[in-house]
């Protein structure tokens, strides 16, 4: 790819965060200061309401159950009875969120022998998941197309267009993975979460693009769940991601496609453009050729006019210098018997040049020599 391309691509990129940062910010500010204003005044209203706390006691619990949320400890309830987030069912969940690069972040390693082991752990994982995922999707793009085909060759029988069978058959395969991959996955996380529908929808998409904001989280809530559903849940990840995947990989092509076409586009226009370059200038060149030759042909006969008018002032000169004494060429005469002819007169003009006066005097007659 071009630096200029991936110039212009970045610079659409930088364009679309500033416009996603401002829509945020025009949404979500407004809450974060109502809640901070409120959490203010509840703090003021629970110290003037028990005498016996005074503000730096009140910070100092704050403080604590900030540190428990953000090491993965809930300090809502009777804590005994929460259920550990490091049993063996939710350390699996987390190793998938960790090879998977989901990182929901609910749960964290928080000792240092814990994160030496992610970081190794990471490091290994995630390219074996890779592998591990373009199987899959491989599978899964063989099963879908079997099925795609089908309805394809269905469409050919009804004498339908190539190109209305392609859109209709990648609408039917985004169509059935959304509604096998997110609307199913939601209807019954909705059900075991208690989550509204927005919220299970919100965790399916953000999960599956691997986002993983970590604000929801299947099997995070202090509800008792059966032994297999986090590992459940997670082979859901596996599969949907591989869908995800499928669908980016497909949006890719389409893209490389129009980018194909666009640039056989131009290159048709640049090609049509060079040939009428071509060809302006060939003619350019052939209408100077024919004005060169024609230039030159009226300068030829120019030079030659010049010089008979040349030739015929040096004759008329020659006359000047010597009126009564001319040189007649007799080309005309084929043997020495041949007589000249008589001086003959037309008006006051002699037809050999001579002057009237100078008539009678010698002429020099000069023969042809060949």
């Amino acid at each position: 790819m071009k630096w200029k391309t991936v110039s212009t691509i970045f610079l659409v990129v930088v364009l679309y965060l500033i416009i996603g940062a401002t829509v945020f910010k025009a949404l979500e500010q407004p809450h974060e200061t109502s809640q901070r204003t409120t959490i203010v005044i509840q703090k003021q209203m629970f110290v003037s309401q028990h005498a016996c706390v005074n503000d730096t006691e009140l910070e100092d619990l704050i403080q604590q159950v900030v540190a428990a949320i953000n090491a993965g400890v809930n300090p809502k309830g009777n804590m005994p009875n929460h259920i550990s987030h490091w049993d063996l069912g939710s350390s699996f969940f987390f190793a998938g969120t960790v090879i998977t690069t989901i990182g929901f972040g609910n749960i964290s390693p928080r000792t240092e022998g814990g994160k030496i082991f992610c970081i190794i752990y990471a490091l290994l994982g995630i390219p074996l998941f890779g592998f591990l995922l373009a199987g899959v999707g491989d599978q899964l793009g063989t099963i879908f197309g079997k099925g795609i085909a089908r309805v394809e060759d269905t469409f050919v029988k009804w004498n339908v267009s190539q190109t209305k069978i392609r859109i209709i058959s990648t609408i039917i395969f985004i169509l059935f993975g959304c509604v096998l991959f997110v609307a199913l996955p939601a209807v019954i996380l909705k059900h075991i979460e208690g989550w509204n529908t927005l919220d299970a929808i919100y965790f399916v998409v953000i999960t599956l693009t691997t986002i993983g904001f970590g604000d929801y989280v299947a099997g995070g809530s202090d509800i008792e769940y059966f032994d297999f559903y986090k590992p459940i849940v997670w082979f859901w990840i596996l599969v949907g991601l591989a869908y995800f995947a499928a669908v980016l990989s497909m949006i890719g092509d389409w893209l490389r496609v129009i980018s194909k076409k666009t640039k056989e586009e131009v290159g048709e226009f640049r090609a049509h453009a060079a040939e009428w370059t071509a060809n302006v200038t060939a003619e350019f060149k052939e209408t100077r050729r024919r004005l060169s030759v024609e230039i030159y042909d009226k300068f030829q006969r120019a030079t030659s006019i010049k010089r008979k008018l040349s030739a015929e002032m040096a004759v008329n000169h020659s006359q000047d210098l010597t009126p009564c004494k001319r040189t007649l060429s007799v080309n005309h005469l084929t043997s020495e018997k041949d007589i000249l002819p008589a001086l003959t007169k037309a008006d006051s003009i002699y037809m050999n040049g001579l002057t009237p006066h100078c008539a009678a005097e010698e002429i020099a007659v000069i023969e042809n020599i060949k």
